[in-house]
């Protein structure tokens, strides 16, 4: 399946009839009339190639993503008042101002469909903040996702990625399957099958990096747009993983060229015995493929109490 997110009606939430394949799903662990709970997955990029920048000051890109068994947990409750209101409990601090991208989402909804009234969100953060997993997008789609069954909109999840491509590149993601192959700015979205019989040790440093930041540090000429990356169902992790090291993420030579934790990391990495090593998105993240859990090893192996380290496994958010 692919789609590319367009237009949607505003008036959806009038629909006697609510569209077949109306958003329900992602993690919702609780429903009530004025409460959802979410837990909401962080994202690795596989590839990510950066193509040549567009005239609204974005980059193409082609990149194979996968949701992963890292979650934020967001409860969200419909409030009388206007406005959001963020409670942060847990993991690296976010700013709970506007600035939120979960503030920025319930804006657009409600702005878009007219909503009265507000929320209050408490946020239990996993998901590190500024390290390249998609932890601010995920929160964003979560709280479009709980919106939307809060305030009855009945937006299906195309109209949702829609409304989430004007908050972030990353947001539509979060309403597929959780394993896509991602072009334009990475609104574009094509469902692929992915193997998932393998583990991913994310490490992070102590550093955050700026999305923004990193597109402006990249030093390689940017390419034209070309021919999309070629992508064919792999059956197995053993040739998915020949093919991707054929691939590269283009924010990583800068990245741990410049950065000698991340080159150590690399390295560690390496001596763990990865079948890929990689950096996910513009960074700092770094992960390593196993087809082995590596979490025996840890405790014998790690010994750096200044790193971040999660042993992940792909997850799929949406059954399309």
């Amino acid at each position: 399946m692919s789609y590319t997110v367009t237009g949607y009606d505003k008036h959806c939430r009038l629909c006697q009839n609510p569209p077949r394949d109306e958003a329900k799903a992602m993690f919702v662990k609780d429903v009530t009339s004025d409460r959802v709970v979410i837990e909401t997955p962080a994202k690795i990029n596989l590839f990510l190639k950066v193509l040549n920048k567009r005239p609204d000051g974005y980059h193409n890109i082609n990149s194979l993503m996968q949701a992963v068994s890292l979650f934020d947990r967001l409860t969200i409750r419909r409030t009388a008042e206007p406005g959001v209101r963020i409670t942060q409990v847990a993991g690296d601090p976010v700013p709970s101002d506007s600035s939120n991208l979960i503030a920025r989402a319930f804006a657009r909804m409600a702005s878009e469909l007219a909503l009265s009234g507000g929320l209050e969100v408490t946020l239990a953060k996993e998901i590190p903040a500024s390290a390249g997993l998609g932890g601010g997008s995920s929160d964003a789609a979560a709280t479009l996702l709980a919106v939307n069954l809060l305030y009855d909109c009945r937006l299906d999840r195309n109209q949702l990625a829609t409304i989430g491509a004007e908050i972030g590149s990353d947001v539509p993601f979060f309403f597929s399957s959780g394993q896509v192959l991602a072009t334009g700015k990475g609104e574009v979205i094509e469902t692929v099958e992915l193997p998932q019989e393998y583990w991913l040790l994310l490490v992070k440093p102590e550093l955050a990096v700026s999305t923004a930041a990193a597109y402006a540090e990249l030093k390689r000429p940017l390419t034209a747009l070309g021919k999309p990356v070629k992508f064919r169902r792999y059956k197995t992790v053993r040739d998915l993983v020949c093919w991707l090291h054929q691939t590269v993420n283009d924010f990583e030579a800068t990245r741990v060229g410049e950065n000698p934790a991340m080159l150590q990391i690399r390295q560690w990495l390496d001596s763990l015995g990865a079948s890929l090593v990689r950096m996910s998105g513009s960074g700092p993240t770094m992960y390593g493929l196993f087809t082995v859990n590596p979490e025996r090893e840890l405790p014998r192996r790690y010994n750096r109490k200044n790193w971040w380290i999660k042993v992940v496994s792909p997850v799929r958010i949406l059954e399309l």
